[in-house]
């Protein structure tokens, strides 16, 4: 028997679009992929998922497996995801700057059976699997499938608590957790779009979306692919973000919604203005984080409204809460108010409720008797860890934020120990548990250095070992050459863009870092100009 999955309803929009557009490929994302131009309708993908289910299928894959995916933003990715689902396996995106140590840990923890790759990562990923100590097969998409390294299961019943995805999502006391995320989770991310309303209001004709975000993350995998098929819309996923052809892209492509982060308005408004700035056919941008200075600027210039919206990797849209209607009180990091289908609670440390306009940490639940309705399914292997974000029944968020008199949220600060780099969240002790194997450094500590484009910067002190550095000579090119070792272990937007060597660290008496004193040290640090500024060597390798 098998229920409502995400492949299925894309199976049900496509026999009701045809050959309407269900994604379009721009020539500059299609020049840097080595992929065709142009639309590619709802009938032509089902044809290319049924392709794939079929020798998936043949070859052994269903129900109960798990397949890396390393694809970018093309659509060979959405291909393979639906084929999968169809049959009852999930995916594993794969963010492609992560490097050696973190794909030995992802490969090895998610229990693939199998990862699809780019042609020029296929190395990479096998390296990682060696070393890991599995028999895992890596292939890029134009390779004959292997058989599948163990048989799926039989007799499973597909629906909406299936596993769909696994994605990874940056932890604070250690390695990355894999959040399992089902049919239902995906399927309510395109409801809820569907049926926002407010200046989100979707058309079910002639939506066309523009993305520049990855489809390793939550916002475009589960947001707005699900609500294109949803409502029988057109995606147009971008290979990232490109400032300079931006407006280009929005123009060739016909966008109707553009999602963003906050980063991205700011570079926009960075450009001069001209006469072609409201020459588009945008109604709303819908993302998060944009500059509280530059957001009423922006919407004055560009001529649209940049609705802003929270959620996490965790909640999904089951506890999504976002700026839809008036007032929007834009200038105040507001980003709205819960709807009725969702409950929320504003804490302190002792868990107590705070009053309007005191900062506390945001706790949200799903209103009714299913709490976790929409919300992830719990973190892979880690029942502790579950149980630890759900204590007290509501989904712990280690955000803080403050509610304002009229029942508005306003974010505030991160309470976890999170870096938040251009929109990537950073754990500091995944950073400092890589820095730590590098022969020379002893311990090194991470922290959030703020940055003016990109939010935070990832700031380091490090302790070096006897003999290994001597603080205050050569340690610019001592640093240097940790950061170009950093940049094969780990993605490069976590590497130190800021570098500090010292003679101690502000540690407990268990040898732990004290946080709170590490912030103090870093702010005296900038103040004595006493970085050294690694910011240059960080690029993504291609």
């Amino acid at each position: 028997m098998t229920g409502e999955t995400f492949q299925r309803r894309f199976a049900e929009t496509a026999a009701r679009k045809g050959a309407a557009p269900f994604l379009h490929v721009l020539e500059e994302t299609a020049g840097i992929y080595g992929i065709p131009a142009g639309d590619i309708s709802y009938a032509e993908m089902a044809a290319r998922i049924d392709g794939w289910a079929e020798r998936l299928a043949a070859a052994g894959y269903g129900a109960g497996h798990r397949v890396g995916l390393l694809l970018q933003n093309r659509p060979v990715f959405i291909e393979i995801w639906f084929a999968l689902n169809s049959l009852g396996a999930s995916v594993v995106p794969i963010n492609p700057d992560l490097r050696l140590a973190e794909l030995e840990y992802l490969t090895e923890h998610s229990e693939m059976v199998l990862a699809i790759v780019l042609p020029d990562r296929v190395g990479d990923l096998q390296t990682a699997v060696a070393n890991a100590g599995l028999s895992v097969p890596v292939i890029s998409p134009e390779d004959t499938l292997p058989p599948a390294i163990r048989p799926a299961e039989t007799g499973a019943t597909l629906g909406p608590a299936t596993e769909c995805a696994l994605l990874y999502t940056s932890g604070t006391t250690g390695k990355p957790k894999g959040c399992m995320l089902s049919n239902e989770y995906f399927l309510h991310c395109g409801d809820w779009y569907a049926g926002a309303g407010g200046y989100a209001q979707l058309r079910t004709d002639g939506e066309r979306m523009l993305t520049p975000l990855p489809l390793f993350h939550m916002n475009a995998m589960a947001v707005s692919v699900g609500a294109m098929l949803t409502v029988g819309g057109c995606l147009i996923s971008l290979d990232r973000f490109h400032p300079r052809t931006w407006w280009d892209s929005v123009r060739e492509s016909g966008a109707t919604v553009v999602h963003y982060l906050g980063v991205m308005p700011s570079m926009l408004m960075g450009a001069e203005p001209s006469e072609g700035d409201r020459d588009h056919a945008v109604r709303f941008g819908y993302g998060a984080g944009v500059d509280v200075k530059l957001h009423a600027h922006f919407e004055e210039r560009f001529g649209f409204p940049l609705i802003e919206g929270w959620a996490m990797t965790e909640t999904g849209c089951g506890g999504v809460i976002s700026a839809l209607e008036e007032p929007r009180k834009i200038g105040t990091a507001c980003f709205g108010r819960p709807d009725p289908e969702i409950e929320i609670r504003v804490v302190d440390d002792q868990g107590a409720d705070v009053g309007p306009d005191a900062p506390g940490e945001l706790l949200v639940r799903r209103a009714g008797d299913n709490p976790r309705y929409g919300f992830f399914s719990g973190y892979l292997k880690n029942r502790e860890a579950t149980d630890e974000a759900w204590k007290g029944g509501y989904l712990n968020t280690g955000d803080v934020v403050r509610r304002d008199a009229d029942g508005s949220l306003h974010f505030v600060d991160r309470k976890k120990n999170v870096i938040r780099r251009s929109g990537e969240n950073i754990a500091a002790v995944e950073v400092e548990s890589i820095l730590n194997r590098h022969p020379q450094i002893r311990m090194s500590a991470a922290a959030a250095a703020p940055d003016a484009i990109r939010g935070d910067e990832v700031a380091v002190f490090i302790l070096c070992e006897e003999g290994q550095g001597d603080k205050g000579q050569g340690d610019k090119e001592q640093a240097e050459a940790i950061v170009a070792w950093a940049l094969d272990q780990m993605a490069y937007y976590k590497v130190p863009g800021w570098i500090a060597f010292v003679d101690q660290l502000p540690l407990t008496a268990t040898q732990k870092i004290l946080r709170g004193e590490l912030k103090t040290l870093l702010t005296k640090t900038l103040e004595a100009d006493g970085f050294i500024d690694t910011r240059h060597l960080k690029k993504r390798k291609v």
